[in-house]
């Protein structure tokens, strides 16, 4: 499980408000919408706006796009974005290793994107090459509904590796009407109607002084979205009945170990998930990446994860992008954050042989079979039963031969694409609204191409 609270409990406590009976019949008439349940339409009814809009920039053309100051396009079968020439120099002080270093940089600034959807929260995503003496930085500027400008948001200070500077997001950042809550933008009162129609994405890249090294960037883009107010949604009906041969990996036969790493594995469940879809998918560390990890320990490659997933300002291994980008270290590996709208989309993926991984929060009553509740929880769907229920991988299992599960799915699809919920205190908190990490080879096949396609991933 991840660990009881996080800063995104924080976001979740600033934005759970009391729903009037008013806001909780515009939600379920939205959630049935998305859900594919039947509901009989007014004769004005309009089709259902979208909830989520996904804008990823990673072709050749994409990268000879936007404005560019000393960084250049790489064609091949692999675009990206280097640093061709310096635009300068720029000093940096890491705020947790308390070192200033001097830093050459170039910038890659992509078109302004208007998003399909008029957000309350954009979650970024990159894809990218950090070679020792190289780092990245990914910020976020837009424009709200009312016509004003966002100042430029840091959405996370990045690298592959940490012996150059600490992998961070960046606290205390917001204008006085949306805020970063450590890798979630997020309008401040979605009550107001306030919502964010259009943003760029600038992209630093910096390299040791004198050196012709560079960050090579493959993808980079984000997931804005305005999913309703809402305690539950209708199950969708089951589809498919698949189960996708995964990696199982306990989190928590490793409670104890390394525990400047969050604690240890009792709060690893987003690294464990994310090395469990890395190895499906083919990949896994070398020997020498594994070579730091005591040898005593089973499965060192979930310590590896759980080290180059951790954000020293979150002090944890769940800041959703950079698991992402974790996952993308790997040898032709792409990988994004999203939200999906249903156990539908998700069946969509497992069809065509792509487990996902998905954010829920619930008590231990809410999921049959469990056996625990939790603030915060990160699991990998691998299939679903001829009834359609969910087969997950759940890393919050007490070892590696427990990690198969079954859970119903009209639960299942309630604690995952609910926005709203109530602890154990009987308090209104956050849920994630259908969070989901997707990973998937570089060049997929006209099936997986087709899937990730129908749930907006491009």
């Amino acid at each position: 499980m991840a660990r009881p609270t996080s800063r995104r409990d924080v976001l979740g406590a600033a934005l759970a408000v009391a729903a009037t009976a008013g806001t909780l019949s515009v939600a379920a008439g939205q959630a049935a919408a998305v859900s594919g349940t039947a509901a009989a339409p007014a004769a004005s009814a309009r089709r259902p706006q979208p909830l989520v809009d996904n804008r990823f920039w990673s072709s050749y053309t994409d990268w000879r796009c936007g404005d560019r100051a000393g960084t250049k396009a790489v064609a091949g079968l692999r675009p990206g974005v280097v640093i061709a020439r310096p635009a300068g120099t720029a000093d940096y002080t890491d705020p947790h290793t308390g070192t200033t270093a001097s830093w050459e940089y170039a910038t890659w600034t992509s078109p302004v994107h208007r998003s399909r959807v008029p957000a309350t929260e954009a979650i970024a995503s990159w894809n990218a090459d950090t070679p020792a003496g190289t780092w990245l930085q990914v910020e976020l500027s837009g424009q709200y509904s009312d016509g004003t400008a966002t100042p430029w948001f840091v959405m996370g200070r990045w690298a592959a590796g940490d012996q150059d500077i600490r992998r961070t997001s960046v606290d205390d950042q917001g204008d006085g009407r949306a805020s970063i809550w450590t890798d979630t933008f997020s309008v401040d009162d979605a009550a107001s109607g306030l919502r964010l129609d259009s943003y760029r994405l600038r992209l630093t890249l910096y390299r040791r002084p004198g050196t012709s090294l560079t960050p090579t960037v493959w993808r980079l883009g984000a997931m804005t979205s305005d999913i309703p107010d809402r305690f539950g949604v209708p199950a969708s009906e089951p589809g498919l009945a698949r189960e996708l041969i995964v990696p199982r990996y306990s989190q928590n036969t490793h409670v104890g170990q390394y525990p400047e790493y969050d604690n240890g594995g009792e709060a690893w469940c987003s690294p464990t998930s994310s090395q469990m879809i890395i190895e499906y998918w083919g990949r896994r560390p070398t020997a020498d990446d594994l070579a730091w990890v005591d040898p005593a320990f089973a499965d060192p490659q979930v310590c590896h994860a759980a080290r180059f997933t951790f954000d020293h300002q979150y002090e944890g291994c769940g800041n959703w992008p950079f698991n992402a980008a974790y996952a993308a270290t790997y040898r032709d590996m792409s990988a994004v954050v999203t939200r999906l709208t249903s156990l539908t989309d998700l069946e969509t993926l497992i069809a065509a042989g792509i487990p996902a991984i998905t954010s829920q929060s619930f008590l231990k009553e809410e999921l049959t079979g469990a056996g625990y509740g939790t603030a915060g929880h990160l699991m990998t769907v691998i299939g679903f039963t001829a009834d359609g229920d969910v087969i997950a991988n759940d890393p919050a299992s007490p070892t590696n031969e427990a990690v198969r599960r079954v859970y119903r799915r009209a639960e299942w699809e309630k604690i995952w694409l609910r926005t709203k919920r109530y602890n154990a205190s009987g308090k209104v908190v956050s849920g994630t609204g259908g969070v989901c990490y997707l990973y998937w080879p570089a060049h997929p096949t006209a099936a997986q191409r087709a899937a990730l396609a129908a749930v907006g991933v491009h």
